[in-house]
């Protein structure tokens, strides 16, 4: 399978590499206010900018071909149509935010809702207004929605004497625009993402701020529509910075993150774009299938690598959290089995006790769990295991004597704070055990005045 994927990569061409780059340059400016969008819980609003901003699209498109049509002294309308674009991106991006306020406030109904009847309404608007102006000027509908990425090496400018893709020009420009506003305004878009209560006592326009940041994604979007459209944008935009929020909790990594897998996201793409249906469907017996939109499949990438994240990452991944889990529950039977121990040896007075007698007193231990406790205990050199009894170590001891006393200053501590029964103390005690360090326990032992017995008049290990 991997020969035949690197087979079918031979024949990559100089074009190849030019939509891998006008798509990583489309990704990453949609990639820069997406990480604002997601940490702010506007998720969605990046959704519904991506369609509001259809309309705007549209408007400007007619404009420009309306200036082209009647002034001579216009410039060509590819020259011009980017200038335009931005304009009505900002435009759009604004007016949706403040109507999605407007309706909230006025119509008394929540966010999300307000929201809906915004974007729903100004996409169909913009549906209506391709399918009513289509024919009029170049404007394809399926261009618009779903992207043109395999024919932007057709659309060529000059710059500096260097001929380059147009998508290059508009993509790159809007990545360094965003990237240089953020950098500008990094203070106030943090405050305002995480405070803004706290930003507005500094003098920082909080709403402002908002309105800046729709727009920003708004222009984002709009320049993005000729490589990957308007539908798949929405990818772009959120799943990147949702990606790196699993793999980092430092703002400025963070952004870093969301920018590199926006960037694969496109190679990885255009690569599965090229591969997988020639593997796949041949196989089916349709030969006819050669390869698939890179656009769509940029979006696929995104979502493989946003998966990827999910399972593996170390800290918020499903196998990471899972292992973790699986640490934190081997630690606790380890420390029930040491306790036990100790308690046993304090009760009976004998350092030797029966295996059956253990597994009898530490029931809630599921038997795979228990063997990996022991593994763990005997290694560590806790514990000394035979086939009929368990004896703990001097180190095991000094181990157990610390969950004991923990345990214990635990009981004192909450039959001294609150008006509970003797025996609705034990239960808390036995999970909160495992958690409290040598400093904590200081802390308690100050303030109960260091006792020397528990509430059950046993004494508490270390307390003279």
């Amino acid at each position: 399978m991997f020969n035949e994927f690197f087979t079918l990569l031979k024949d990559w061409h100089t074009w190849d590499t030019s939509m891998v780059i006008a798509g990583a340059l489309a990704a990453m400016s949609c990639a820069v206010p997406g990480v604002w969008l997601v940490l702010r819980r506007q998720s969605m609003m990046g959704d519904a900018l991506s369609h509001t901003a259809l309309p705007g699209v549209v408007i400007a498109v007619l404009f420009a071909s309306w200036l082209t049509n009647t002034f001579d002294w216009m410039p060509e309308h590819s020259t011009a149509e980017p200038l335009l674009l931005m304009g009505g991106a900002v435009v759009i991006g604004v007016l949706t935010s403040v109507l999605t306020e407007w309706i909230q406030r006025l119509g008394r109904v929540e966010s999300s809702a307000a929201l809906g009847v915004v974007f729903t309404s100004l996409f169909a608007l913009g549906l209506l207004l391709i399918r009513l102006k289509a024919d009029n000027v170049h404007l394809d509908p399926d261009c618009v929605l779903f992207g043109q990425l395999e024919l932007i090496v057709w659309d060529e400018v000059t710059l500096f004497g260097v001929d380059m893709p147009r998508a290059y020009l508009v993509n790159g420009a809007s990545l360094i625009f965003n990237l240089t506003l953020m950098a500008v305004f990094f203070k106030e878009l943090r405050i305002a993402t995480f405070d803004p209560d706290m930003a507005t006592v500094q003098g920082i326009n909080a709403r402002l701020v908002n309105y800046c940041l729709m727009a920003m994604t708004a222009m984002s979007v709009v320049m993005a529509f000729e490589s990957v459209g308007s539908i798949l944008v929405i990818g772009l935009l959120i799943v990147p910075a949702a990606t790196a929020i699993l793999l980092t909790d430092r703002l400025g990594v963070m952004v870093a993150i969301s920018l590199l897998v926006a960037g694969m996201s496109a190679l990885l793409g255009h690569m599965l774009a090229k591969t997988v249906p020639v593997m796949v469907f041949q196989r089916l017996g349709f030969d006819q299938v050669q390869d698939a939109g890179t656009s769509g499949m940029i979006a696929v990438a995104c979502g493989l690598l946003f998966a990827a994240a999910f399972m593996l990452s170390p800290r918020h991944g499903l196998i990471g959290k899972g292992l973790s889990r699986l640490k934190l529950r081997l630690q606790i039977a380890a420390d029930d089995i040491l306790s036990t121990l100790y308690r046993f040896e304090e009760q009976l007075g004998v350092t030797k006790i029966s295996v059956q007698q253990t597994e009898r007193e530490t029931k809630w231990i599921i038997p795979l769990e228990r063997w990996f406790a022991m593994f763990r205990l005997e290694r560590g050199g806790l514990v000394l295991a035979s086939e009929q009894s368990l004896t703990l170590t001097d180190l095991g001891r000094t181990r157990a004597a610390e969950l004991v006393g923990s345990h214990r200053l635990w009981e004192s501590y909450m039959q001294k704070h609150f008006d509970l029964p003797d025996d609705h103390l034990h239960e808390t005690a036995h999970y909160v055990e495992h958690f409290l360090d040598e400093e904590m326990r200081e802390q308690l032992k100050d303030e109960l005045d260091s006792p020397d017995v528990d509430p059950h008049g046993r004494k508490i290990p270390g307390e003279s």
